[in-house]
């Protein structure tokens, strides 16, 4: 059986066996592992050569504040690429990837998919034109206050984020990212460990923050 096929179904398998029923049942999951450790690295090492050749800004705020840079409120740094980039091979076979689950997952989320999804890195735009958001914390206690990803109702669906933090301890760094699941009496703290793959609601059901980190995240 053709390779492509094979990751074709596993893919699909993943999509409708464990995304969608846990989107609906909880609003968020993760897959860890997700690329494996070299294909990760490669990953990696293009965002730290992005951060160290200083070609991200300061991310800026979405809703009433929009296009604001206000770092008490938002500390990431970030870039929007495409994935067809030079030295992006890596990314874009990342982007390929999320496009492909996010379109299994189709209509069984109960909205149309082709509005647009947002994947940190995150994932924006119909499927055919996916982008992602590189989003790097400094440190020094940066982070992102508690907040909705699409706030207005601009056909995003779905927040994929994909973290690429190696021996990330949150006992010592910080970083978790804390889900405030619409209506529950929990919340979710998920830890920002390399390769693994977040997904969760856009709208107003999945407000969330990044918690201080100390380290870069």
């Amino acid at each position: 059986m053709p390779l492509g096929h094979i990751m074709r179904l596993d893919l699909e398998r993943i999509a409708l066996e464990y995304i969608v029923p846990c989107l609906h049942d909880i609003g968020f999951c993760y897959l860890d592992n997700f690329l494996g450790e070299v294909v990760g690295d490669c990953v990696l090492e293009r965002v730290k050569r992005m951060h160290r050749d200083g070609e991200l800004a300061d991310g800026q705020l979405a809703g009433p504040s929009r296009g604001v840079a206000k770092r008490h409120l938002r500390g990431d740094q970030i870039k929007w690429i495409g994935g067809t980039e030079e030295g992006c091979e890596a990314i874009n076979f990342l982007l390929t990837l999320i496009d492909r689950l996010v379109m299994y997952c189709g209509s069984r989320l109960g909205k149309k998919t082709e509005g647009g999804h947002l994947v940190e890195l995150i994932f924006l735009q119909p499927l055919s034109f996916l982008q992602a958001m590189v989003a790097c914390y400094p440190g020094n206690g940066t982070g992102y206050v508690r907040h909705v990803d699409n706030p207005n109702g601009d056909g995003r669906c779905i927040t994929c984020i994909y973290y690429l933090n190696k021996n990330w301890d949150s006992k010592l760094h910080g970083g978790i990212l804390r889900i405030f699941p619409e209506g529950k009496s929990y919340v979710a703290d998920v830890e920002p460990i390399f390769d693994r793959l977040l997904f969760f609601w856009s709208d107003r059901r999945n407000p969330h923050e990044v918690q201080p980190s100390y380290a870069t995240r």
